[in-house]
């Protein structure tokens, strides 16, 4: 039996299991020994490919992938809004390669990959899969595409780039897992969980963790539990665009809407709701305004520096120039992550919207 087949054998065996608590420390092995056989077969699509992938560099202040199936409009909004030269065609898998461009809004600066389009088995190397979503899993966002006539290939692309490890839209769970020489396994929760203490042992058994203490600050499912056992889980924030609206009739469009309330409608070709595209865009990625005041100068409160949330002082070094990390002495800050005004920081301290910093090299 191929690696694909016991896949789905097991997949139809969680179907037909009814779930509920007699039943849950079984399906829960089932998820374990899926993730798994997964986990095996992107390793050997991986080898199969001989490594080669796309080498793309970043650059701005985050990366956006568009994301969808083959001549859905992906080049045509990646020229729109970034003035790319993304080869356009009538014809599928006109893209074979990774096209960046530039979107520059609101002061930031965001690159936009235009990537080969996805297919159904991309996660097991379909179609150039391991290579896109290698790219994928790189992103700061991804931007589902999807054509208004075929909608349904919006399932197909999630349920790819969650077989290969990718959460959309999720944050990682609060679970820690610290691995001991003996003891064997314990278990503590700040919460009530679904989860028996006897399902978490069993699965950490799977992955041959025996001795470890186990800490749980969230509610999870048997997904998530598996997810931060692994230990190679991407979590990134998407949105979905539905392109060629202009050709779709007055019956197509209310239901394309009630089933993605939380989209955009464009016609990518005639240009319409570009703006609205590059809004959704910045505003799905956190960006913070940090304003730079020079030693001894007032600060620059005209032209902030966008980077994303959670930065820290030592990224916006590495915003700025190459060598700052590296002749970095401290810093100062003032504003809403500072305990004082003026406090002196390190390359660690991370930083809040709006605040002022100074940064101090050796020269």
């Amino acid at each position: 039996m191929s690696v694909e087949d016991e896949i789905a054998n097991i997949e139809k065996e969680i179907r037909d299991t009814p779930y509920n608590k007699a039943t849950s420390h079984h399906v829960g092995k089932l998820k374990a020994k899926i993730a798994r056989l997964r986990e095996d077969l992107q390793k050997k699509a991986s080898a199969k490919s001989g490594g080669e992938g796309y080498g793309v560099r970043k650059s701005g202040n985050a990366t956006v992938t568009l994301v969808g199936f083959p001549s859905v409009g992906k080049s045509t909004l990646l020229n729109r809004l970034t003035g790319a030269n993304s080869e356009i065609g009538a014809y599928e898998f006109t893209t074979l390669d990774v096209i960046p461009g530039v979107m520059e809004h609101k002061g930031a600066s965001i690159q936009i990959l235009d990537v080969p389009g996805l297919v159904r088995g991309a996660a097991s190397g379909r179609g150039r899969g391991k290579q896109v979503i290698a790219v994928v899993r790189n992103s700061d966002l991804v931007v589902f595409m999807l054509d208004v006539f075929q909608t349904e290939h919006f399932e197909v692309l999630k349920n790819e780039l969650y077989d290969a490890g990718i959460r959309l839209g999720q944050h990682p769970p609060d679970v820690v897992i610290k691995r001991k020489d003996r003891g064997g396994i314990t278990v503590s929760s700040t919460l009530d969980l679904d989860l028996s203490e006897d399902l978490i042992k069993a699965i950490l058994d799977d992955y041959k963790i025996n001795n470890a203490h186990v800490l749980i600050r969230d509610d999870i499912d048997v997904d998530q539990l598996i997810d931060v056992v692994m230990g190679n889980r991407v979590y990134i924030p998407d949105v979905t665009v539905i392109n060629k609206v202009d050709l779709a009739d007055e019956n197509t469009l209310p239901k394309v809407r009630e089933k993605f309330p939380d989209s955009l409608l464009i016609s990518a070709n005639k240009g319409t709701h570009l703006e609205e595209v590059k809004d959704m865009i910045f505003n799905s990625l956190d960006f913070i305004r940090i304003y730079l005041k020079p030693r001894g100068e007032a600060a620059d409160m005209e032209e902030p520096l966008i980077i994303r949330i959670r930065s820290t002082v030592g990224d916006v070094c590495d915003h700025l120039h190459r060598d700052f990390r590296d002749k970095f002495r401290y810093a100062y800050v003032w504003g809403e992550s500072a305990k004082h005004p003026g406090q002196r920081a390190g390359l660690e301290h991370v930083l809040e919207d709006e605040d002022i910093l100074t940064v101090i090299i050796q020269t």
